[in-house]
């Protein structure tokens, strides 16, 4: 599906605009490009797990009003920052997400 340079940042980027919504549309429609699909399968494992987190972390009394925010600005931070890294072309990888990521491609192949 991407062909240019410019098409494949653009579609790494936007497998996270959605989180990890968008990281499971990318992983559906996108079959060949390895740039793509590594942004999609990263997007799909940080921000589900980070949404997850964020779910339990709201039954926890105590210690949910200070963890929700904070989580809520690592999101945020997270989401730019790889929107960023894609948009510019660059194969980012988390630490350990990274690493997941490419393992779960591998397996898919």
């Amino acid at each position: 599906m991407a062909s240019k340079t410019g098409d494949q940042n653009i579609m790494g980027a936007l497998a996270y605009f959605f989180t990890f919504i968008s990281g499971i549309v990318f992983l559906l429609i996108e079959k060949k490009n390895p740039f793509v699909r590594f942004h999609a399968m990263q997007s799909t494992i940080t921000f589900g797990g980070l949404f997850i987190i964020y779910l339990i972390a709201g039954f926890l009394p105590g210690i949910n009003g200070i963890l929700l925010p904070v989580l809520w600005v690592v999101m945020v931070v997270l989401w730019v920052f790889l929107m960023f890294k894609a948009f510019s072309g660059e194969m980012y990888k988390l630490p350990i997400v990274g690493d997941i990521a490419e393992k779960q491609l591998a397996k898919m192949k």
